[in-house]
Order: structure tokens, then C-alpha cells, then sequence
């Protein structure tokens, strides 16, 4: 499971800027003024191999007494809860302050590991503006400069230290048959997932409630069917960002999110009696984004008419095109129907997921595809394509090796990915394709 990393400190110290430069983006609004970031802000972060989650937090005022501030300060120790790092950021320009101190003696209150980072520290070179800061107790003081990038990999890597994070290569091993297949059911709050979990268990294991937001954590259950093992992941609701209001709600966002990057399988559970809402939709994202293999089911589809059963299904085409390659289910959890159909449907997406592709196969549906249908010309080029193999699984890549492989237009690719999943009988799973081009050996000589 993805680590996650707090950036606290008071306002004006970079903390945005320096979310931005660990995650890649330009997710978080930067500008020079203080109190900006108002609500926690989550990001993907990678060092080398190691993945990691970035919480960006408003300006931190422990002994704010009311108002937006008192807000932001329990957001921030929200995120310090959920975090199982924290980098404290103080601004190198500005030298120690007494909110520094406040926060501090906060954070030691909290008891989370903690690596202290002096922003702005650029062309800082001796060192001795950084003294103060040891004032603080975190031990050695780290110059950074968030808007330059000088420093960053160093202090990730000082963050990541603390944790003793395993090998992703000695924890991952998907080939194991021994190992339980993780599904976690996904979806909107209140659509119906601890009652579909607690109706495959037989049993009320997971708290049931015809009111929002009632689990708020990721929950793990062990499950047997037909002698495979599963780990039953039931998540808390993902709501859109302007409908989470109680801080308790906030800390299920990480958790939903560590628990889809984690499954092998998602199952995505939409309310039939709701529709397909933009909410859906940027949860269906969201697993595509992370590669998990995903079923689709309609819950309480007993509870809706044929009128609305058709708007559904429009709703489906139209807002999740991208989901295609996932099937469909129309279920009742409370009834139990339409239950042995999605089983099946899970079993058909891992196994989709985990598929392995022989390189000479692949090479020859790639030559056949090429032969059926030629990629456009590029300008003065003409795409070559001349072999695949196998990059990945879980989900599957597929990487094809040519020259000016650059212009190989998206229609392109998706004919290709047709081409593949026909073959491979590939359901329920995404299937990305990357191009290698060759490299010329005289590119870089003189003429």
C-alpha cells in the first residue's frame, strides 16, 4: 500500500509549490500570498520504484481560536493522522518564527515521523541562515528550493527512510496462486457496497445504514468461493470535493484511494435509482488511471422501471466510453440477483489482468495488423512498426519497438488494442500500449 506524505507549515512557506515539484503538476494553486490552500490536496508521488501519496495542507496555526483558521489548523492535523511521514516546511528566508515553534511542539504531540525542510533555500550555499532551525528538535535541517527543484530527491529520500518501505519487487508477486485475489467495491456513499459485501458473506459483518458516509474506512474481509481465496476491500464513499464537509469523511478520501491502487480487481457499484452522475464518472477515472481490471454493476435495479432502465444504460454509453472494455451487471444486493453473473465477471478481469503474452505471438498479430491496415504517414515519415513483446501485467503492456513510432496516431492505436484484446480475450482489464522507437546511431554526428 502506498505510503503517505504531509507537507505542513505555516502559511507562505512553499508548501504548494513544493507539492507541485513531488507530484509533477500543477495540481495546487501557487501564489505569493499567505492562506491560498485552504483544504487538504491529494497527489501521486514516485521516487525510483517506490510510490508515495502527497498531502498538500493550509497554513497551520495550532492555537487558531475560531474561523477559517481554526478549520484549516484540524484539516492539517487531519492529514498528519493519515500520514505516516510528515515533512515539515519552514521558510529559509525568512528564519525561525514562533509559529514554527507552536507547530513543533504540535507535531511532536502527534507522535508522526518527521523530517524538517527549510524552503527557499537557494543560493544558501554556507549554510548558516539554516542554524536556527535546529532550535526546533527535528534534527538536521534540509535546504530545499520547491520553486527550483534543488534538493527534492534528497529529502524524498530521507522521508521514505524513516518508513523502512520493502522492495516493491520482493512484496509484489502476482503470480502466486496462493495469494488472495484483492477486490475492492468502489462507488459512490450510500450505493449499496457494505450490503453487498455483508449479502456475499451471509452475515452482517459491515455496518449497513441508509445514510451517507457510514463506513468511513477502507475495510478488509477475508472470502472463500469455489476454493479461490479473495480479500474484500469495502470503501468508503468518494464524494466530489465540494460535498465533503466533516474532516472524520476527509480521512476515507486517502483510505478509498490506497485501497483501488492496492486491488487486483475493482468492482464499481452505481445506484440504478441516481443514474450515472459526474461523481461516477471521475471515480471510473480514477481506477483507470491507477490500471486496475474493473467490473461495472447497476445496484437496485430491481428498483427502478424500463423507462429508467433505458436512461441508464444511455447514461453508461455516454458518460463512461472509456470503460468499455468492462462488463455490465444489473444487481440487487439486498435480493441477491444477478450476484453469480459478477463473480464470473471478476474472475474473467484478474485473469484478463495477469495474462501473459508470448513475444512471438504478439509480433505476429502486430505484422498482421500492419499488413491489414498501414499506419498514416508522419510528414515526411511513414510510421515502422516491427515487433512486440510484453512489458507488464496487471495491467498488461504491450510494447512495440519500430522507427518514428512518434507519429502513430491515437486511432491507430486503438485499432491495435482491438486487435489484441480480440486475441488474447482480453476483458475487463485495461491494455496500454507504449512505442519504442530506434534511435538513429548518426543522429548526433556532424554532417
Amino acid at each position: 500500500m502506498k505510503p503517505v506524505v504531509a507537507l505542513v507549515g505555516r502559511p507562505n512557506v512553499g508548501k504548494s509549490t513544493l507539492f507541485n515539484r513531488l507530484t509533477q503538476t500543477r495540481d495546487a494553486i501557487v501564489a505569493d500570498f499567505a492562506g491560498l490552500t485552504r483544504d487538504r490536496h491529494y497527489g501521486n508521488g514516485r521516487l525510483g520504484k517506490h510510490e508515495f501519496i502527497v498531502i498538500d495542507t493550509g497554513g497551520f496555526e495550532p492555537d487558531a481560536g475560531s474561523g477559517i483558521y481554526k478549520e484549516m489548523a484540524k484539516q492539517t492535523r487531519q492529514a498528519v493522522a493519515e500520514a505516516d511521514v510528515v515533512i515539515f516546511v519552514v521558510d529559509a528566508r525568512e528564519g525561525l518564527s514562533a509559529q514554527d515553534h507552536d507547530i513543533a511542539n504540535e507535531l511532536r504531540r502527534l507522535g508522526k515521523p518527521c523530517v524538517l525542510a527549510a524552503n527557499k533555500a537557494e543560493g544558501m550555499h554556507d549554510g548558516t541562515k539554516l542554524v536556527d532551525f535546529y532550535e526546533l528538535g527535528f534534527g538536521d535541517v534540509h535546504g530545499v528550493s520547491a520553486a527550483h527543484g534543488q534538493g527534492m530527491r534528497d529529502l524524498v529520500e530521507l522521508a521514505l527512510e524513516l518508513l523502512n518501505l520493502p522492495d516493491p519487487d520482493d512484496e509484489e508477486d502476482e503470480d502466486d496462486v496462493n495469494k488472495p485475489i484483492k477486490l475492492a467495491v468502489a462507488g459512490r456513499p450510500n450505493v449499496g457496497k457494505s450490503t453487498l459485501i455483508n449479502t456475499w458473506l451471509g452475515e452482517e459483518r459491515l455496518v449497513a445504514f441508509d445514510m451517507p458516509g457510514t463506513t468511513r474506512d477502507a475495510i478488509s474481509v477475508p472470502f472463500e468461493r469455489n476454493g479461490q481465496h479473495f480479500e474484500l476491500i469495502d470503501t468508503a464513499g468518494l464524494r466530489r470535493k465540494g460535498k465533503v464537509f466533516e474532516a472524520i469523511e476527509k480521512f476515507s478520501v486517502v483510505k478509498t484511494l490506497q485501497a483501488i491502487e492496492s486491488a487486483n480487481v475493482v468492482l464499481l457499484l452505481l445506484d440504478a435509482t441516481q443514474g450515472v452522475t459526474d461523481q461516477d464518472a471521475h471515480i471510473a477515472g480514477y481506477i483507470l488511471e491507477s490500471g486496475r481490471a474493473v467490473v461495472i454493476a447497476i445496484n437496485k435495479w430491481d428498483a427502478v422501471d424500463s423507462y429508467q432502465r433505458e436512461q441508464i444504460q444511455r447514461q453508461i454509453e455516454t458518460r463512461l466510453p472509456f470503460l468499455k472494455f468492462a462488463s455490465l451487471h444489473f444487481i440487487s444486493a439486498i435480493k441477491r440477483q444477478g450476484l453469480g453473473p459478477v463473480w464470473q465477471a471478476i474472475a474473467q478481469a484478474h485473469k484478463s489482468a495477469t495474462r501473459k503474452m508470448s513475444t512471438p505471438v504478439l509480433t505476429r498479430l502486430l505484422l498482421e495488423a500492419v499488413q491489414f491496415q498501414a499506419p498514416q504517414r508522419g510528414g515526411m515519415y511513414r510510421p515502422k512498426l516491427r515487433y512486440a513483446h510484453q512489458g507488464g501485467m496487471n495491467p498488461p503492456v504491450i510494447i512495440i519497438h519500430g522507427n518514428s513510432l512518434e507519429h502513430v496516431t491515437d486511432a491507430y492505436k486503438r485499432f491495435l488494442e482491438g486487435r489484441f484484446r480480440k486475441e488474447f480475450d482480453l476483458v475487463g482489464t485495461p491494455l496500454r500500449i507504449q512505442f519504442k522507437s530506434s534511435q538513429n546511431p548518426f543522429a548526433d554526428k556532424d554532417k
